[in-house]
This record gives structure tokens, C-alpha cells and sequence, in this order.
């Protein structure tokens, strides 16, 4: 029987370890290679050609549904499966429409875990029914996609002088997309604002 040949990515350098260490004692799983940031995930998936990777949500140099979306052109043969600490709605529906096949939270044993890379190896899917659920519950995003942008550019405080011009618009423009988001969202302000849409998954 020839071993799954699995990837793991995730910055967090102590739970990668832990679960390559929990996951070698399964005898029909293979950790082929580890990765601590989205663009090592990637050349260590095009180096080693696993059959499934196993992407933190959250990694410096690209999450990981960007990772799994480059993964869906280059290796349309390695399924992919998100772990996170933080499961926010509008995450696990990035992730459903860049393919991704596994979603789940880090507090999963690694039996579960196991589990769960033998199911999306087999071609089928897996989601949390808690996350599924909190993902059904937050509903979609009222926020355009610019909207999103602006208030991503807002959310470590920068004034709007700023704002408009890393987007290249003018003041009263971005003025104009930050008011209604935060009307969108019935928030006092724009700060405000960021940290709701952050929280909901939805920048």
C-alpha cells in the first residue's frame, strides 16, 4: 500500500512538529514536507508533489486559501484542507470556492486529523459542522469589494488622506465607500467598522 504523501504549513513552528511527529505514527500517512510561510508551502509542494496539503488559514507571505487556490492551477492533483484557529464565515467560503476540501479547527485530535486527510484523498469533503454552522449563521458580506478593500486599508488607522492615496482616489471618494460600509455593517465608525468585517470574516 502506498503511503498519502502529505504537506504541512504552518507557521507555528512547535504545532507542525507535533502533528509531522503524531501523524508518522499512522503507517498509511507519509509528511513529505513542512512549511512555515505561504510561499515556502508552495515551492515545497512543487519540490515534493504531495497528494494532500495541510494549510494553516493564517501564514505570513499568503493564507492559506491563496496557497490552495495556486495549488488548484499548478497541482490540480493535490487535494488541499485548511486548519485555523479562528474559523470566520466569510473564510470558510474563500476556501470552499478556491477547492479547498478539508476545513477544520486546530483544537481537532490528530486521529481526527488523520482521518480527515484519508477522506479528501478519497475525493471527498469535510467541513467542521461548528464552522459550517457559524459560516450559515453570519450570512454573506453586504460589503462591495471595494468597500472590503478601503476598510482592509483603514484598519491599522490611517488617515483617509492616506488611504486615497495608496488606492489612488480621491478623499471625498474614499470617504464616501467608508461611510456606507460602516452604515452597511452599523458601525459608529470606520475603525469600528474594520474590526466587525475582520471578525466576520468578510476583509
Amino acid at each position: 500500500m502506498t503511503a498519502i504523501r502529505v504537506l504541512l504549513a504552518d507557521d507555528e513552528h512547535l504545532i507542525r512538529g507535533a502533528l509531522a511527529a503524531l501523524l508518522a505514527l499512522e503507517d498509511d500517512l507519509a509528511v513529505v514536507a513542512e512549511a512555515a510561510s505561504g510561499p515556502e508551502a508552495l515551492s515545497m509542494a512543487r519540490a515534493h508533489r504531495p497528494d494532500v496539503a495541510v494549510l494553516d488559514l493564517q501564514m505570513p507571505g499568503g493564507d492559506g486559501v491563496s496557497v490552495a487556490e495556486a495549488l488548484r492551477r499548478e497541482l490540480p492533483g493535490c487535494a488541499t484542507m485548511i486548519v485555523t484557529g479562528h474559523g470566520r464565515a466569510g473564510h470558510l467560503k474563500r476556501a470552499l470556492a478556491a477547492g479547498v476540501r478539508g476545513f477544520l479547527p486546530k483544537t481537532v485530535s490528530a486521529q481526527r486529523l488523520a482521518e480527515v486527510i484519508r477522506t479528501v484523498h478519497g475525493g471527498h469533503r469535510y467541513i467542521d459542522p461548528e464552522l459550517a454552522a457559524d459560516a450559515i449563521s453570519a450570512g454573506d458580506s453586504p460589503l462591495t469589494a471595494r468597500e472590503a478593500e478601503l476598510l482592509e486599508m483603514a484598519e491599522d488607522g490611517a488617515p483617509i488622506n492616506e488611504i486615497a492615496a495608496r488606492a489612488g482616489l480621491a478623499a471625498g471618494t474614499v470617504r464616501n465607500y467608508l461611510s456606507s460600509a460602516a452604515a452597511k455593517l452599523g458601525a459608529e465608525n470606520r475603525h469600528t467598522a474594520a474590526r466587525m468585517a475582520r471578525e466576520r470574516g468578510w476583509l
